[in-house]
């Protein structure tokens, strides 16, 4: 086999050095070809959307719509439970201190005050008589007839029906307050503005069934989201405009920003006091109420322009075909734009969008311009 093998290379000894030929020239070849055409590495230089900056004008104004409601509201709710027999008001009624405005049914009350009656009528006789007998055997005593130890039984029985007449009076008077419970009357004059009551419906203690609004003061009541609670302060000035009133203006200022969101709403509920409301102005009336500042001038730029790094806030601004961070003083933030106080100067361009690609440094093409 061997000898084979050999006799096969010798007859083809030309062959085969042809080809060594041909493979040392091919890879020659591409060395020389890597080394004098070397791949060309093509820059792809990023496009990034831009504004220039430039003074504008910006208003912190927002308005909100209100209601003319009353300073002092009392919810008024029965103190003990039944069912409601008679409604003696209706919404917008004029009401006075000690109107009644509801009853309800008070016989079951009326029982425990007879029971209570009772219970005094008893008392009473029984201290009547621990009294006689106290005062018979203190006399009998005085005469030697009995001993002090009687005397003292009959004095402690005669202090023990007082004390027993005195709790049956107050179990009286509580079951007489419970039974004047069963009115609900006006605790001052003023109007209803709200009635949840009627007859038929049993009322739990405690429940609200009418809410009357005092005379006197009105005020303006609006409800703010919670991305706008940072612009609004106590004594904030604002102005109020009545449109059932043809447009009719009057000032005012905040008095109280609720502490709480509502839970469905997720809006604060803030009240405006008005020192001079306007006449014909009723309660329920809708308002339109203005508060923030006029309109100033300042840098403003895009939200999606800032960025966050190491804790601080800037935005990339191109200069000489580059980019570089320039941190930024905040101010007030109106919808989607963002006030800034410091840090860049009219003329700059800032880069508003895909600023999370970009590194310190890097070259970019303004976007609408020629490559």
């Amino acid at each position: 086999m061997k000898e084979k093998i050999t006799r096969w290379l010798q007859s083809h000894r030309k062959v085969l050095a042809i080809a060594c030929a041909v493979i040392l020239v091919c890879l020659i070849g591409h060395a020389l070809y890597k080394v004098l055409y070397k791949p060309r590495v093509e820059k792809t230089i990023p496009y990034v959307r831009t504004v220039t900056i430039g003074k504008s004008s910006y208003a912190t104004e927002y308005t909100y719509p209100g209601t003319v409601r009353g300073k002092y509201e009392s919810t008024l709710a029965f103190q003990v439970s039944g069912r409601i027999t008679q409604r003696n008001v209706n919404l917008g009624d004029q009401v006075h201190t000690g109107d009644i405005l509801m009853l309800i049914d008070p016989k079951d009350v009326q029982q425990q005050v007879d029971n209570a009656q009772a219970a005094v009528n008893s008392a009473v006789s029984s201290a009547k008589l621990a009294a006689d007998n106290a005062r018979r055997y203190e006399a009998l005593y005085q005469q030697g007839a009995v001993s002090e130890s009687v005397w003292d039984s009959y004095r402690t029985q005669h202090e023990a029906a007082d004390a027993t007449l005195a709790q049956a009076q107050a179990q009286l008077m509580t079951a007489l307050n419970q039974l004047g419970y069963t009115q609900l009357t006006a605790d001052h004059d003023g109007v209803v503005s709200s009635v949840t009551g009627e007859v038929g419906q049993v009322a739990s203690a405690g429940s609200p069934m009418v809410t009357v609004v005092q005379d006197g003061n009105r005020e303006i009541e609006i409800y703010v989201p919670e991305g706008r609670l940072g612009t609004i302060a106590p004594d904030m000035p604002c102005t109020i405009t009545f449109w059932a009133l043809g447009d009719t203006t009057a000032e005012g200022a905040i008095r109280y920003i609720s502490p709480m969101a509502d839970a469905a709403t997720r809006t604060y509920k803030v009240r405006i006091s008005i020192p001079a409301m306007p006449e014909g102005a009723r309660l329920g009336m809708t308002a339109k109420v203005t508060l923030g500042t006029a309109s100033q001038s300042a840098v403003v730029i895009p939200r999606s322009a800032l960025y966050e790094a190491g804790g601080s806030t800037g935005v990339w601004v191109v200069r000489d075909g580059k980019v570089t961070l320039i941190p930024v003083e905040l101010g007030p933030y109106q919808e989607d734009k963002v006030s800034i106080r410091n840090g860049l100067s009219d003329g700059d361009v800032v880069v508003t969008a895909g600023i999370s690609k970009l590194r310190e440094g890097m070259e970019v093409k303004l976007e609408g311009s020629e490559s």
